[in-house]
């Protein structure tokens, strides 16, 4: 499944109220390590099933970005049932691999 962009804090709300687990990778574009991992989780949403990708851009969803507490990019959120399972700050492919099998451990 691709990444998918949120652009509002109302479908912010409703993606992490899915039921599903979510992925959120919190970016901004002059981020330099955003950028060098951005290829990696696009390539990892394509190779997952049961757990949907979205991507923020903190500068413009400040809404959402004050309302989970982002203070550096990137950060992954694991969302579940409007609940944060878990989380990943700064762009380490390891450490994304372990935040991709909780999001599938919570979707079995």
């Amino acid at each position: 499944m691709p990444v998918n962009v949120i652009n509002s804090h109302e479908e912010f709300k409703a993606i992490i109220n899915s039921g599903k687990p979510v992925l959120v990778d919190f970016w901004a574009t002059w981020c330099g390590p955003c950028r060098a991992i951005s290829p990696i989780f696009e390539k990892i949403s394509n190779e997952v099933e049961g757990v949907d990708f979205y991507k923020v851009d903190v500068d413009v969803q400040t809404e959402i970005a004050q309302e989970v507490g982002i203070r550096a990019m990137p950060t992954f959120i694991l969302f579940k049932d409007g609940n944060k399972l878990s989380d990943l700050l700064g762009a380490n492919p390891s450490g994304l691999q372990t935040l991709v099998a909780k999001a599938t451990e919570a979707a079995a």
